[in-house]
């Protein structure tokens, strides 16, 4: 990755073969993701690719945890390079770094808070699916850990829209800049 000035880093989160292929409307959205890929890319920020997956067998996904327990049987029977493959239409580059997290949070169970550092990023840019999901986990993660946050509100989609209006709209502003992909100023 090349330097970025702006100490910010666009991440990609959960926008694999796996999860799209779990909500149908997700396609909407690639187009969009495209766009901020492009922009970042253009303005030499740098994309990170979060993406969720496990080990064969799905030993991550305890018995405690009702969202991955519900799925570990499946989980455990799927191909996870597969599910993990980020869709064609938005794929990494040469170069960029896709990030493995075991959880619903970009940062736990990844090493994603060494990449950051390792480029001194202090400003994340949230784009991904879903917005009730990953993005939530993930911003307020990264608001405990100080980082200067932005979500790219039409970069992000909810299977239920509502959820996805009250988040960007009530939620999300209380510790992040929501914008949508027209205003940001990459």
């Amino acid at each position: 990755m090349e330097s970025n000035k702006q100490n910010a880093a666009l991440l990609v989160m959960d926008m694999q073969n796996g999860i799209i292929g779990m909500h149908p409307d997700a396609v909407s959205v690639i187009g969009s993701v495209a766009k901020a890929i492009a922009k970042a890319r253009a303005n030499k920020i740098p994309v990170i690719y979060v993406v969720v997956g496990f080990r064969p067998g799905a030993p991550e996904a305890g018995m405690n945890n009702k969202s991955f327990s519900a799925g570990k049987e499946r989980f455990a029977k799927m191909n996870m390079d597969e599910f993990m493959k980020v869709h064609q239409d938005i794929a990494p580059q040469e170069g960029e770094v896709t990030v493995v997290k075991r959880r619903v949070s970009a940062f736990t169970g990844s090493d994603l808070e060494v990449i950051l550092r390792a480029f001194d990023i202090q400003h994340i840019v949230l784009s991904g699916i879903a917005t009730s999901g990953v993005v939530l986990s993930t911003l307020r993660e990264a608001a405990d850990k100080d980082y200067r946050i932005t979500v790219l509100s039409d970069c992000c989609m909810d299977p239920d829209q509502e959820v996805h209006t009250l988040l960007t709209t009530k939620i999300f502003p209380r510790q992040a800049d929501v914008l949508t992909l027209e205003q940001w100023k990459a």
